[in-house]
């Protein structure tokens, strides 16, 4: 391994393989750091229309759009009572527009990807510990299968998922929120039926009296079926009823749309399970580091953002680490970008969800009522501009201010008084890229993908435009 590169990017999952991606296709000499050797085993399958463009945008989507992925043509929600699809846009002659995708091979896919890039990448290398100047890390020292060694840079991207190696060892600044103390439980099942509502290939979404059931058809033939229920009263059911197996079947018996489906199928391997606790750092960005993906924010997986944010903040990281290096814009006024506009991204979906669990109209259960946002989370919350620009791409301006009026009730204690707040919406999922133009800009910048992505200013610093 080199001793010094100008950008070290730690984790090789999809935020920390776009990040490095896009910055090698800007000419930029970046090292990635990945624990683990791909393939390797993740959850997180289903993937949005938005991410398209990013993968565009990284030379990455004419792979993953060949792999053979299950097309996914939207979401059906039975929620509370109620039913509704959600379709993405039609197929178009080149195909679909989002996937339901075998993570390890998805992840694996956008791993080599970057390699091909140009960039440096050291799969079963370990972080063990930075060096700073200060507030600003400079060096890494890291071990792998090839021994130890210290590795200098001049830029952090920090992809190291839920882990944090900044937020938790350094930073220490990861803030749990109050809503969404839940527990994933879920498995895989073979020779499943195919489900009667909803468009080809769409994940399924159905509530419980206490959680809800996730059910994504993935093109290796299995079908992945996930229980999220709260945390509290999955222990105290393990405990009742003796263990994992037993809470998820008791509940998968409770809902007719997944059990249907998996209804004489055989189930393959065990029941994995996962705390699935929403939290953000109080810092997405500091001198010479950023924050993406996980590693800044975990939100509830209800409306299938995960890969979104990823992607969202990969492509923002790039933009401005490019720009700085370039000598476009200044660091400070960079980092500020990036960390409104990720910051922004995060809230307004952890708002949606919430207003999502608040819709069901069985108010007499404990798990839904616990998902609604508390006065300390509303509290932190700096929700500006128009719902127009909820990042997953509503694009019926009608319809968003709609719910962005029911949104702002909601932070204010009312109740939606909507039941399917979501019903109507996402009729074209179109990635609205927020700050994009002069008029859309943040903190005086916008991105740019012409002649190359990265950050441009609404004004000179000599007051010209």
């Amino acid at each position: 391994m080199r001793g010094s590169t100008q950008v070290l990017v730690i984790g090789g999952g999809p935020a920390g393989s776009t990040t490095a991606g896009l910055l090698a296709r800007q000419g930029f000499q970046v090292t990635l750091l990945e624990k683990d050797r791909f393939p390797r085993y993740h959850i997180g399958e289903s993937i949005l229309p938005s991410c398209r463009p990013i993968l565009e945008l990284l030379g990455a989507w004419e792979k993953v759009a060949a792999h053979g992925f299950q097309p996914k043509g939207g979401a059906y929600f039975f929620w509370g009572g109620e039913e509704w699809e959600v379709r993405f846009s039609e197929l178009g002659e080149d195909g679909a527009n989002a996937w339901q995708v075998v993570r390890s091979e998805f992840d694996a896919l956008l791993l080599g990807h970057a390699r091909e890039l140009g960039v440096d990448v050291h799969e079963a290398t370990s972080v063990k510990e930075l060096e700073f100047d200060g507030d600003r890390p400079v060096a890494a020292h890291w071990a792998g299968e090839h021994g130890r060694g210290r590795i200098a840079f001049d830029h952090l991207v920090d992809a190291s998922g839920r882990g944090g190696v900044m937020a938790t060892r350094y930073l220490r600044s990861r803030q749990f929120h109050d809503v969404f103390r839940n527990v994933a439980a879920w498995t895989y099942w073979k020779g499943t039926k195919k489900p009667a509502k909803g468009p080809d290939g769409a994940i399924t979404v159905a509530s419980v009296p206490d959680g809800w059931f996730w059910a994504i058809p993935l093109h290796d033939g299995t079908l992945s079926v996930g229980l999220v229920t709260g945390r509290d009263a999955f222990n105290s059911r393990r405990s009742e009823l003796g263990g994992v197996d037993e809470v998820y079947h008791r509940a998968l018996a409770q809902c007719p749309a997944v059990r249907d489906l998996v209804d004489g199928a055989e189930q393959v391997g065990g029941i994995k399970v996962e705390q699935d606790y929403s939290y953000v750092t109080e810092r997405f960005a500091g001198p010479g580091y950023l924050l993406v993906g996980d590693a800044a924010c975990f939100l509830d997986p209800l409306l299938s953002t995960g890969v979104h944010l990823a992607t969202y903040s990969a492509m923002l990281g790039a933009a401005a680490i490019g720009s700085v290096l370039r000598g476009e814009v200044g660091e400070q006024e960079a980092r500020d970008f990036y960390g409104s506009v990720y910051r922004q991204a995060y809230e307004r979906l952890l708002v949606l969800v919430s207003v999502f669990y608040e819709s069901y109209r069985g108010k007499d259960y404990h798990f839904y009522n616990a998902q609604r946002l508390s006065v300390a989370d509303r509290d932190k919350l700096n929700l500006q501009a128009s719902f127009d620009r909820i990042i997953t791409g509503i694009a019926d301006l009608k319809d968003a201010e709609d719910v962005y009026r029911r949104v702002q009730q909601h932070l204010h204690g009312a109740e939606s008084g909507d039941p399917n707040p979501l019903a109507n919406l996402n009729k074209q999922h179109e990635i609205k890229r927020a700050p994009v133009s002069p008029d859309r800009a943040v903190a005086g910048l916008y991105l740019t993908y012409e002649p190359q992505l990265g950050l441009r200013r609404t004004q000179d610093p000599d007051g010209s435009r």
